[in-house]
């Protein structure tokens, strides 16, 4: 009975110690690590520009411009700043869901420190997965989409920062490869 007893209290004792030990554990990573604010929470300021652009692989009697619109937001909490993209197009009617326009294709965005000179890039990402989107058409041949970047994120400080953006297009067969397409930045944050 008495090894019993001493048993149950040795178990009691380790949970205790266990959940003292979480305890701590959580405050200090708790006081070491603060949430970052979901995105739709945050407060976005945003610049869109258009673009149209000659789809450079044709050269036929038919229209085959492509309307861009984007739409580059920066936004701030505490000392980060944030940056997310969206674009659309409405391209030229063509053959449906036609996969062979591209070579390649990507929207870069760019998130910089507002200083003095040159404004050093801080984070950039490269938004993989739009040339399949390009190349997406209903069912009549029309070429109209959209994409959206991810956000991202650096911790500045008290520095100010924005975003840009550039939509790189690499048309099938044009000998060029990747044409630079560059569009107005967000505002300061």
């Amino acid at each position: 009975m008495l090894k019993r007893a001493m048993s149950k209290n040795n178990r009691s004792s380790r949970r205790r110690a266990a959940c003292t030990a979480l305890a701590v554990t959580a405050a200090l990573t708790g006081a070491a690590v603060t949430a970052a604010p979901s995105a739709a929470a945050l407060a976005w300021k945003c610049k869109t520009s258009t673009k149209s652009i000659d789809q450079a692989n044709y050269d036929g009697p038919w229209a085959d411009n492509w309307d861009f619109k984007v739409k580059i937001c920066a936004a701030r909490s505490g000392g980060t700043v944030y940056s997310k993209a969206s674009i659309s197009w409405d391209g030229p009617v063509g053959g449906v869901d036609d996969t062979s326009i591209f070579d390649g294709a990507y929207f870069r965005l760019v998130l910089k420190k507002q200083q003095s000179g040159t404004d050093p890039v801080k984070r950039s990402k490269n938004g993989g997965g739009i040339e399949a989107k390009l190349e997406n058409s209903d069912g009549n041949g029309n070429y109209n989409g959209g994409y959206s970047t991810g956000t991202i994120s650096y911790k500045l400080g008290a520095g100010k920062g924005y975003s840009d953006g550039t939509l790189y297009l690499d048309w099938s067969d044009d000998g060029h490869g990747y044409q630079r397409h560059d569009f107005a930045a967000s505002p300061v944050r």
